[in-house]
């Protein structure tokens, strides 16, 4: 159990299905490491091209309820005398879990928030949320450093203030995964990671000294997603990373899914949320 997240009912926590069958992956073409690695079937005309109404504006209806929005509302907080806003979807107090979406380079508040882009897949994670009492944050952040690190940790504190006891879950995109792992490096912020997910994002060497790899007390279930065709971070290096992580401490929990033929905003669409986050749940408990 990871120490400090979560409470007894936790392992009997799990995201009810939503929209399954549209959101499942389309096929898995390989599976190794136990089921620690799936290589996934991605085809740009049947997952992209046919999928939205408008290609890369706006998916098609079927993919989105936006039941969500009646929660919907932007907040702000404030960080290292700086004011930050985010929007928050779901319940922003006494949530049983919580997502924080942290963009990449040239994104905002408003990309995590979008219902209808990236293949209607954060209008996905906003139903899962506020149809199991969760809540789902997109936010802004001054940069990808130490000042960004500290805004995103004092909105997880935040966070876990009005939820005590609710596991938090940081998704980083893109260059976002500067953030995360600068959070795993934080011992304040690591503490209230239950855990991390990074879409098409970038790997850390020095993770290989930090307790949370180092003392299994502290480990955080982590999630990989990257396309085969992402010409930003070469997936190549990221499983590789990966696979070190697997044999610096067996037993860690952590997954890598890559998406064949996948670019870089791949993940982004194509991730299967419920899926990750109920197995982190699982471990959580």
């Amino acid at each position: 159990m990871l120490v400090g997240v979560g409470g007894p009912a936790a392992a009997e926590y799990q995201l009810k299905p939503f929209k399954d069958k549209l959101f499942a992956y389309p096929g898995i073409l390989e599976t190794k490491d136990d089921g620690a690695f799936l290589r996934v079937d991605y085809d740009e005309v049947r997952d992209l091209d046919q999928r939205d109404a408008i290609k890369e504006q706006r998916v098609k209806s079927d993919y989105v309820s936006l039941k969500p929005r009646w929660s919907e509302q932007t907040l702000k907080f404030e960080a290292g005398g700086r004011t930050i806003k985010f929007i928050a979807t779901g319940k922003t107090r006494d949530a049983r879990m919580a997502v924080i979406y942290v963009h990449g380079q040239g994104g905002n508040r408003f990309q995590g928030a979008n219902d209808w882009r990236f293949g209607g897949n954060f209008n996905r994670i906003k139903n899962l949320m506020t149809r199991n009492d969760g809540l789902f944050i997109s936010t802004d952040f001054s940069d990808f450093g130490t000042r960004g690190k500290d805004e995103v940790k004092q909105l997880m504190k935040l966070v876990a203030a009005n939820s005590p006891g609710a596991p938090i879950f940081v998704a980083c995109g893109s260059m976002g995964g500067a953030i995360c792992w600068r959070l795993s490096e934080d011992p304040e912020a690591a503490k209230l990671l239950g855990g991390l997910l990074f879409l098409g994002s970038m790997w850390n060497n020095d993770f290989f000294k930090m307790p949370m790899l180092t003392d299994k007390s502290r480990w955080v279930p982590i999630y990989f997603g990257h396309g085969s065709a992402d010409s930003v971070f070469p997936w190549e290096s990221q499983k590789a990373f990966f696979e070190k992580i697997r044999r610096a401490a067996p037993g860690y929990p952590v997954k890598f899914v890559l998406f064949e033929t996948g670019s870089h905003g791949t993940p982004i669409r194509m991730t299967d949320w419920r899926a990750v986050l109920n197995w982190m749940l699982s471990v959580n408990g």
